[in-house]
């Protein structure tokens, strides 16, 4: 087979300076930075050069040991993360520690900002994590969504889709953020890679927005793609080399599943319209990255205030104590289907199997 191309199609045309300029000081609306202005006029000359210049990671330093290019410099926040990683995947394959359960709050909703009010998913997933911390022997870790709300830049940046160009592009953990010459920084990422790592079940919450999962634990659903197949040793594909990644693919890849083997639940919750196909989606994702369901119970799709005000929905969801209950039994379904499977009781029906369609 001949060498696929990388197809381009136009020049890269930055920035103005003086686009750059507006939008550096965009941050600086503030009056009260006024008296800083010539400070922060030297700030922003830097900040132009690393831009035009493109300094992604200006830290870097080599790889080390157990990557292909010992001698190749990596980003050192790279790094970092990949280390927190490799910590937290030791910890959770040590059959010592406690069963750690990781719970999301897939809701935005914050009352520190607007709304003002909390999410009854909030609710919900604490309902949760007063079930499992009440279990011995397991601890929870809850993942708050809402925190990208109402934290001074705190973000989840959006998946640059590398895995489309080819699955060794993508790397575990995603090296594509920070990239300090675009500003983007604060990705919340490198700390949400290892929490899941760290984690033998996972439990999902969300609200139902448009028909589908809010766009911020959207985000970090985009972002987890590395988890499934991506490449942990970036010196593979000289940092991001398309076609060098190509290459690689096609020799033959092994599409490694770094989050396999743990366990999941989900819940999905709705008003009007959605649960049911968000609750699929939901459970289709979490399984094809070869995560496990902890039976039925672990899946839910429900209302809550069907077709009733918003405004008294919370009221709705406190006459509801079924809800409760089916949180309640998911959060059991989960702990059961971990100590399984940290026990060696589950034994996977498709276990040895080669699936000919890997992607």
């Amino acid at each position: 087979m001949s060498k696929p191309s990388v197809r381009r199609q136009a020049e890269y045309v930055p920035l103005t300076k003086e686009q750059f300029r507006e939008r550096f000081y965009a941050r600086f609306y503030d009056p009260a930075f006024d008296e800083v202005r010539a400070e922060l006029e030297q700030v922003f000359e830097k900040a132009w050069d690393g831009y035009i210049v493109y300094r992604k990671s200006p830290r870097a330093k080599p790889a080390g040991p157990g990557f292909a290019d010992p001698g190749q410099k990596l980003p050192v926040e790279w790094l970092e993360a990949r280390a927190r990683i490799d910590a937290a995947e030791k910890r959770q394959k040590d059959p010592r520690s406690a069963s750690r359960i990781l719970i999301v709050n897939g809701s935005t909703r914050s009352e520190h900002t607007c709304p003002g009010e909390i999410s009854k998913t909030r609710r919900l997933a604490q309902a949760a994590q007063k079930t499992i911390a009440a279990l011995p022997g397991y601890e929870v870790d809850f993942l708050d969504i809402s925190t990208l709300a109402d934290e001074p830049w705190k973000v989840i940046h959006p998946c640059k889709a590398c895995v489309s160009t080819s699955m060794p592009l993508c790397h575990w953990p995603c090296s594509c953020y920070p990239n300090h010459a675009l500003g983007q920084t604060n990705d919340w990422m490198a700390e949400i890679y290892p929490r899941w790592t760290a984690a033998h079940g996972v439990f999902i919450l969300c609200p139902v927005h448009w028909y589908q999962a809010p766009a911020s634990l959207k985000l970090m659903i985009d972002r987890l793609v590395c988890a499934d197949g991506g490449n942990p040793d970036p010196t593979t594909t000289e940092g991001k080399n398309p076609a060098l990644a190509k290459e690689l693919e096609l020799k033959g890849w092994g599409y490694p599943k770094h989050l396999a083997g743990r366990a999941f639940a989900v819940v999905a919750h709705g008003d009007a319209a959605g649960p049911e196909n968000l609750r699929r989606m939901l459970a289709d994702w979490l399984t094809d990255i070869g995560m496990i369901q902890a039976g039925p119970s672990a899946a839910l799709d429900t209302w809550i205030g069907w077709y009733r005000p918003y405004a008294t929905s919370h009221e709705d969801l406190d006459a509801d104590e079924d809800i409760f209950v089916q949180v309640q039994n998911a959060a059991l379904s989960l702990a059961n289907m971990v100590a399984q499977i940290r026990g060696g009781a589950y034994q996977a029906p498709d276990q040895g199997l080669h699936n000919p369609r890997e992607k």
